[in-house]
Formats: C-alpha cells, structure tokens, sequence
C-alpha cells in the first residue's frame, strides 16, 4: 500500500489539474469578462491538459511495457480516441458546429500521419538513417483509412439529404464492425502483422518477464482513465474560453478543431519521438496510422450518435480544399510506406504537407 501512495503522491499532473479547476472555476465568471481574461483563461487551461495528456501517455506507455505490442500502441491510440470523443462532445454542445466533428478528424489525420509520423521519420533518420517496421502494417492501416474516409466523408457528398440521417446511422453499425474485425486481425489472427524484431533482438525472456512483472497494471489502468476524467472536465471549461478567444480575434472555427486534435494527439506524439529516437520504428507506424484509424471508426460513430440523442446537426462531407490534402496525404503514404523502410525524405515530405495544412486554416 504505502509504495502506491507513494507513486500516486507522484501524479503532478493531476493535482494540478484539480487545482486549476477549482481556480479557474471560481474566477470564471471574472475572466469571461474581458479580452485578455479569456485569453489567459484559455492559455492556462490548454496548457494544463496538455500536462495531463502527456500523463495519459505515461501511463499508456507503461501498459505498452507489460502487454507489449501491438497491444501497447491499442491502449493508446484508445487512450487518446477517448480524450478527442469527449472534448468533440463537449465543445459540439457549446458551440452548435456541425462542422465540428468533421474539421477535428481532418485535423487529427494530419497531425498523426504528417506531423508525428513525419516528424519521427526526420528525428529517426538522422540518428539511424533508415528505420525498418513491418510493410504489412503500414499496408493494412492504408487500406482501412481509404475505406473508413470515403464512407464517412465522401459518400456524403453524392446522397441525396432525404437519405443522409439513415445512412449515417448505418454507418454506426459498419464502422463497428470495421473496427472489431480490424482489432481482431490485430491483436489475434494476423498479430505477427503489427510486429517488427530486427535479427539483432537477443533479450533475455527472464529480463523481460521480471521487467513486466514489476508493473502494476491497475494502478496505470486507473490512472489511465483518471486522467482522461480530469481532461473531460476541464475541457468543459476551455470550450467557453475557445469559443469567446476565436469570436473576439476573428479567427475560424476550424482553429478550435486543431486545438482538439492537438490535445488528443499529445500523449501519441510524445510516445512516437521517443520510440522513434529508440529505433523503433514499428511502434511508430502503430501509432501514427492506428490513431488515425482508430480516430474515425470511432469517433465517426460516437457523434452520430450523440448529435442523434442531443438533436444536433451533423456534417461530416469534406470540402474539397480537405479532399485534396487528405487524397495527397494518403497517395503520398501509399507511396513512401511500401517498402518497410522509413527516410530523412519521406519525414520531410509528410511535414511540408502539416505545413501547408496549417497555412490553409488561415485563408
């Protein structure tokens, strides 16, 4: 027991979450009055659940340690789902945009597999220079993402509106069943896909098995979904002072998506570096591609169903500007993944178009 205590006195992040709850809750009111109190109040709340982001990947970094992968890389990519869920929820309340859910899967995509996954291949090759993963994986992520994209938000555009409340709730059922098949694939009948050992893996299995032996996996577990509570709820609060800070600065809406896949994508990035810096690429190519699939066969379904029950608009049908980033994006994945070796180059590649993506929000 006391050795838990111990750990838990530990959890920084979460103290200071709940302090910053309690603090900004009382001086709400106060802040919501004035330009700069919102922008304060925004800046102290997006900071701090980036703090208990990079807690969730802790945690979800430890249970990656015992269950190894690809169950690792599944808890999360889950993890951070979840977080993006929540906040998409609470931030489509406050605001009403029905383009909400949309711009925030378009974001994450970009960010997963443009920013982390070409960042890594960057900071990756300049310490190793070529990084081997599994090419089945990589070809398996591709293949459901141009899928799980042009059912969600391509079909949208060719329907006619009478048919598009049915078809959105059939597609509930189809992305589940996607996501089940591909997490069985996953992690029972094609697992050796999701894998990578290099001839040069020697480890001993005692090492191994003393190692995860001595992680407690209920006390991440509940730390894990500790965590994710503590970013629900202030992102509740941050809504009101994104929704205030974007109207007074007249910036888009679109900037508050982002904002929202940067917070679910935090603890992911931060796992990708370090494994990228590791030589692990393998853990990075599960990570970047299965965020991205597991963010719209689940997040897909989640909204629909919530604008369903709270009565809410809901469209998720690209523009053509996110068609043609998200069509690069892939054609240029398709391309550089098909060889079971990452590059300098094609980390460069993929960040040039994170680049072009952030300067498309502010045109």
């Amino acid at each position: 027991m006391m050795p838990l205590l111990k750990d838990f006195s530990r959890e920084y992040s979460l103290f200071v979450a709940i302090f910053t709850y309690f603090a900004i809750t009382y001086f709400e009111h106060t802040l919501v009055q004035t330009t700069l109190g919102n922008l304060v109040g925004f800046a102290v709340l997006f900071i701090v659940i980036i703090y208990s982001a990079m807690s969730v990947a802790h945690h979800a970094e430890k249970l990656a340690e015992k269950f190894g992968e690809p169950y690792g890389t599944l808890i999360l990519t889950i993890s951070a789902v979840v977080v993006e869920i929540v906040i998409i929820a609470i931030m489509m309340v406050h605001e009403h945009n029905p383009h909400l859910a949309r711009d925030t899967i378009y974001s994450a995509i970009m960010l997963d597999i443009n920013a982390l996954l070409g960042l890594a291949a960057i900071i990756g090759g300049i310490k190793h220079g070529e990084q081997a993963y599994n090419v089945d994986s990589s070809n398996s992520y591709l293949s459901m993402l141009l899928v799980a994209i042009g059912i969600a938000m391509v079909i949208p555009h060719f329907m006619d509106a009478a048919h598009i409340d049915n078809y959105m709730m059939f597609n509930v059922l189809m992305f589940l069943l996607l996501y089940i098949t591909f997490t069985r694939i996953q992690v029972a009948s094609h697992k050796y896909f999701f894998e990578y050992s290099p001839q040069e893996t020697e480890t001993s299995e005692v090492d191994g098995h003393s190692r995860h032996h001595g992680i407690n996996g209920w006390y991440h577990s509940v730390n894990l979904v500790i965590s994710i509570i503590a970013i629900g709820v202030l992102s509740e609060i941050l809504a009101v002072f994104m929704g205030n800070t974007l109207s007074t600065y007249g910036l888009p809406l679109s900037i508050g998506a982002v904002g929202v896949a940067v917070i679910s994508a935090a603890p992911e990035l931060i796992t990708a570096v370090r494994a990228a810096l590791d030589n692990r690429m393998q853990t990075v190519v599960n990570i970047a591609l299965g965020a991205s699939l597991a963010t719209i066969l689940l997040t897909v379904p989640a909204v629909i169903l919530v604008t369903r029950y709270m009565g809410m608009e809901l469209d998720l049908a690209i523009t053509p500007v996110q068609g043609v980033m998200l069509g690069l994006t892939l054609l240029v994945s398709i391309v550089n993944f098909n060889d079971g070796e990452t590059n300098i180059l094609e980390g460069f590649l993929h960040v040039i178009l994170f680049v072009i993506f952030v300067y498309l929000l502010f045109i």
